[in-house]
Order: structure tokens, then sequence, then C-alpha cells
């Protein structure tokens, strides 16, 4: 569409959370659950079929209650 803004296409790929750069889950310091196993702060929390909660590296892929 002639006239249109267009984007770069970076900013498409990569968009930024709306309250900038800083928010979110970033994995760096401060974050406060690491695997106990190999020191990842990329953790995904499951709930059981009990309603038991267990958490899981996705990096190594240990998983604990």
């Amino acid at each position: 569409m002639p006239g249109a803004a267009r984007r770069p296409a970076a900013a498409l790929r990569h968009p930024r959370p709306a309250d900038g750069p800083a928010s979110g889950c970033r994995g760096g310091e401060g974050s406060a659950l690491r695997c106990p196993s190999c020191g990842s702060p990329h953790i995904a929390q499951m709930l059981g079929d009990n309603g038991d909660i267990s958490f899981v590296c996705t990096a190594c892929g240990h998983s604990w209650s």
C-alpha cells in the first residue's frame, strides 16, 4: 500500500514487551528458581493429576517437586 508506514523486519520478528526490554523473564540475575542439577534458570512448572506441583528444567530435563 503506497504511503503506508513500514516497520523494520527485525521489529516484527523480535517485538519488545509493552513495559520495555527490562520486563519479563530474562533468566538473568535475580531469578529465584534454578535447576539443582545444571543451574539453568529455564524452569517449567507443571501441575500433576493429584494437584501437586513439580518443576522440570527445559535445558537438561531434570525434574523435581
